[in-house]
């Protein structure tokens, strides 16, 4: 592979033939690619083609190992110059021409229209503007912490200097020091709707420099100026050396094709075949070929194998269980926390790099992640009221071989990050999310605080297992087991403090020889006339509501679903044989589990009579137990609604 060497003074002679050349062997597969696929975005493809060959001809990725845990790493934010990406991948020997052109945009193909980490040397699936420089964040901070003096090179369009997270990942990126990480922005100055100062006037350079980052503008088209900025920032030779640094990179949209250039229509369209082949002519090369890969496209069946890119496996050594007594009432946010604290007494040790990292929101104390804190300050991270930045570093830091906790109030972790969570999954990370303040039973704070959604969002997400426990007894077992699990993992709990879950002996229900496994529900009481399925917050209502019922004689079961997804698909074909089953759930009833109930039941064709309580719509502000009897959710309701069901 062709390498530059940082230690020179400038590019030699030699070099700068080469990368000429290259500028134009990779610009005809840009040309060939988007016009054989009928799509892409050949024109920042073009623009950013300089800075492109001279951040790979630089960073430290082997192509017969790209996946090398002390590799440099290059972050494509705008992903949809895949086109030019690809062709400079290509050029530097991390993969043969001829599948890119053929498979580029097809089904199946690891060349996707934005670029996916099953290509090698990409390291983060991305398109959705904005969220690649967390992503780079979370990689220099994940070097940092391993000991490692690699760097993460990240470029971005100018258009997506847009986005509000950009901001927030500058300033995250400054408060931690990351001066591995070195930001490439192609200034060309156009995006889809034409100039960027008209879509959205903002004042880039100034913008970057009120947010304490080391700022350098350059031509982007010359390789030179290119290489010695680089160079400047790699030696620390910047105004401040301990922080990122920004090179801005004039450049034009479309270079090399003269009829291309500075024109936005060629941001996301393909040249139409008699304008490519005058593109190919001018660079040098047959027009012809052209017709040649078209017709060998129409029987290229796609088959170069997809990269391999799963988070790294950590170790973590599980402490004992905290069995809360049946006197004691407590919050499971709090049980959460000792839980937390106790992981990392066992696994964040003094003098190595720690396993186990904590994320949250300007909510440390709300989320109980204060003693996690004091034991492991160097492995917590306070990203303030940023969780846009916040949910995507925390993704891609479970890929880097950490146990990684994001916590922070529903309607922040699940609604306001939706996207955030989405991309994340499709860069198969390892989260876990522990969600405090669910539902109505966050009570005062209201309907904006009231996250009673979450469950029709997260089904969504197919990689995404759903948790709920009932008390801080199941609470404790269930972080702990997710502490050994590999992909993403949601948890979440309600605000209140609730009684221990007991047997009818008085005993908790969890205790220390309960087991949590996915894809079982706790068969909590037992009886034979119905079933009340419920979770999270709802078993304490649920459970009074049994003992309303058994005063009248009604023997009925309660079972606790604390694994949402996967469904505990057995125990509901079997409570399916008492036929009248009631669900009850702090949650809007048409998207909660009672939903996702009566669906399995009618895929199973099981003839059974069902209710679902739940939600309605959003509910005032209000103490939580006031606001459940106005929802029809207190216990007396719901032993009501049982007795009808058995007795229609």
């Amino acid at each position: 592979m062709f390498k530059l060497d940082i230690e020179q003074e400038n590019l030699s002679e030699k070099e700068l033939e080469y990368l000429e050349k290259a500028f134009k062997n990779c610009a005809r597969r840009i040309i060939l690619a988007t016009t054989l696929a009928g799509s892409g975005h050949p024109g920042g493809s073009l623009s950013s083609l300089s800075m492109l060959l001279i951040i790979y001809g630089i960073a430290k990725i082997d192509p017969k190992n790209p996946r090398a845990e002390d590799r440099d790493r290059v972050v494509i934010s705008q992903g949809h110059i895949s086109p030019g990406v690809y062709s400079v991948l290509c050029e530097y020997g991390f993969f043969p021409e001829e599948p890119f052109l053929m498979e580029f945009r097809r089904a199946n193909s690891a060349f996707a229209g934005h670029v996916e980490q099953t290509v090698p040397g990409i390291e983060w699936n991305t398109g959705n503007l904005g969220q690649g420089l967390s992503a780079a964040c979370g990689m220099a901070m994940a070097i940092k912490l391993k000991g490692f003096k690699n760097k993460v090179f990240c470029l971005m369009g100018d258009g997506e200097q847009q986005k509000g997270q950009v901001i927030e990942a500058r300033r995250w990126a400054v408060k931690f020091g990351l001066n591995n990480l070195i930001v490439l922005i192609d200034y060309n100055k156009l995006q889809i709707g034409g100039n960027i100062a008209e879509v959205m006037p903002q004042r880039i350079k100034e913008e970057i420099l009120a947010t304490s980052w080391n700022l350098i503008e350059i031509d982007g088209h010359n390789f030179s100026e290119i290489f010695k900025a680089l160079k400047r920032v790699l030696k620390g030779k910047v105004e401040n050396p301990n922080n990122p640094t920004a090179i801005l990179a004039h450049t034009v949209m479309g270079k090399g094709i003269s009829f291309m250039e500075n024109d936005p229509k060629w941001h996301g369209m393909a040249l139409p075949e008699n304008l490519a082949k005058e593109a190919l002519k001018e660079l040098g090369f047959d027009p012809s070929e052209l017709d040649i890969l078209k017709e060998r496209r129409k029987s290229w069946n796609v088959c170069f194998p997809h990269q391999p890119h799963d988070p790294l496996v950590v170790e973590i050594e599980i402490p004992e269980p905290t069995i809360y007594p049946s006197e004691i009432k407590i919050d499971c946010r709090s049980a959460y926390g000792n839980s937390l604290l106790k992981l990392a007494e066992k696994n964040n040790l003094p003098g190595k790099p720690p396993k186990i990292l904590g994320l949250t929101c300007d909510l440390e104390s709300s989320v109980k992640m204060g003693a996690f804190k004091k034991h492991s300050p160097y492995a917590f991270f306070e990203s303030g009221i940023q969780e846009h930045h916040t949910a995507s570093v925390a993704g891609a830091l479970s890929k880097e071989g950490f146990l990684v906790f994001f916590s922070t109030f529903g309607v922040f972790a699940i609604n306001e990050v939706y996207n955030q969570i989405r991309i994340n999954t499709l860069n198969k990370t390892a989260l876990k999310i522990v969600s405090t303040h669910l539902g109505a039973d966050v009570g005062e704070d209201g309907p904006t605080h009231h996250c009673i959604e979450y469950l029709g969002l997260l089904f969504n997400l197919y990689d995404f297992n759903i948790y709920i426990p009932a008390d801080p007894n199941q609470t404790d077992h269930i972080i702990r087991y997710i502490a050994q699990k590999e992909g993403n993992i949601f948890v979440g709990m309600g605000r209140s403090k609730v009684p221990i879950i007991t047997k009818e002996d008085g005993t908790p229900y969890f205790d220390e020889n309960y087991q949590f496994i996915p894809g079982k529900a706790d068969w909590i009481r037992k009886g034979t006339k119905g079933v009340i399925i419920t979770y999270g917050t709802m078993c304490q209502y649920a459970l009074s509501a049994w003992e309303i019922l058994k005063t009248k004689e009604i023997d009925i079961t309660l079972l606790n679903i604390a694994s949402i997804k996967p469904l505990p698909e057995e125990d509901l074909l079997k409570v399916s044989e008492l036929k009248n089953i009631l669900v009850v759930e702090d949650h809007l009833v048409e998207t909660g589990l009672g939903n996702k109930i009566a669906c399995f039941f009618a895929l199973k064709n099981k003839n059974v009579k069902i209710k679902l309580l739940g939600l309605k719509k959003p509910l005032s502000s209000g103490n939580p137990k006031e606001l459940f009897k106005l929802a029809g959710l207190d216990p007396e309701s719901i032993a009501k609604n049982m007795e009808e069901l058995i007795n229609e």
